[in-house]
């Protein structure tokens, strides 16, 4: 009936007022640095809208970034909160790997990780940095392992702790592939913008990039 089309058209439609603020908060987001979240693409790049253009943020890159940051500044000014695994978890390695990960047991404790000996050439896993709590114990070891071989066993685990920390935040990041809403989306932005350094990952590669209004018109030939 016209009544109940109506009806519906009055509860499915926004007021003036609430569109006004809707309208006003997403032109306060746009005016920070990296701008308000409009979609995902690739299920791994962020399109934000900002005053003066549009930004592209690789999601798994930036986050990287964040967790590194995190951990290095509870690693020096703090400790880094650890998580007791309910099953502990069971690493079996080669004897070299096992030789190398317990010489860097004590080290890798003050890092969060918390393993022994368990029989031959295995070590068991009872707690991981709380801020890597969806990471493969497994892999978490062999990179670690890999990166102590990789930077030659004849320097000090203290020496390696920034480049074991870049690993472990690579293992707790956003991966690539993993769909984030708006909200999750505008966090990360927000993030990103408390964080040092944000604008490059672990390895040097840029975080995101930055097209202006006037060169995106420049690409259709408007200016």
């Amino acid at each position: 009936s016209t009544y109940q089309s109506s009806l519906s058209e009055a509860i499915d439609t926004p007021s003036a007022d609430a569109r006004a603020n809707e309208t006003q908060i997403l032109h306060e987001v746009e005016a920070l640095p990296l701008g308000a979240a409009r979609a995902q693409v690739h299920e791994n790049y962020i399109i934000a809208q900002s005053k003066t253009g549009m930004i592209i943020i690789d999601q798994h890159a930036a986050h990287e970034r964040i967790v590194y940051e995190r951990m290095k500044n509870m690693f020096h000014n703090t400790d880094i909160e650890r998580q007791l695994l309910l099953i502990p978890e069971i690493v079996e390695l080669t004897s070299e790997e096992y030789s190398i990960i317990i010489s860097a047991q004590t080290e890798l404790k003050s890092l969060g990780l918390v393993l022994e000996g368990f029989g031959y050439d295995s070590v068991i896993i009872r707690e991981i940095p709380a801020i890597l709590s969806r990471t493969s114990v497994q892999k978490l070891i062999k990179d670690i392992i890999d990166d102590i071989i990789e930077l030659g066993q004849e320097l000090k685990i203290k020496e390696k702790i920034d480049h074991i920390l870049a690993t472990m935040a690579c293992h707790g990041s956003v991966r690539s592939g993993r769909r984030l809403n708006v909200d999750e989306m505008n966090q990360l932005l927000r993030d990103m913008e408390s964080t040092p350094h944000s604008g490059q990952c672990n390895h040097g590669r840029p975080t995101y990039v930055e097209l202006k209004l006037h060169d995106i018109e420049k690409l259709f030939e408007r200016r």
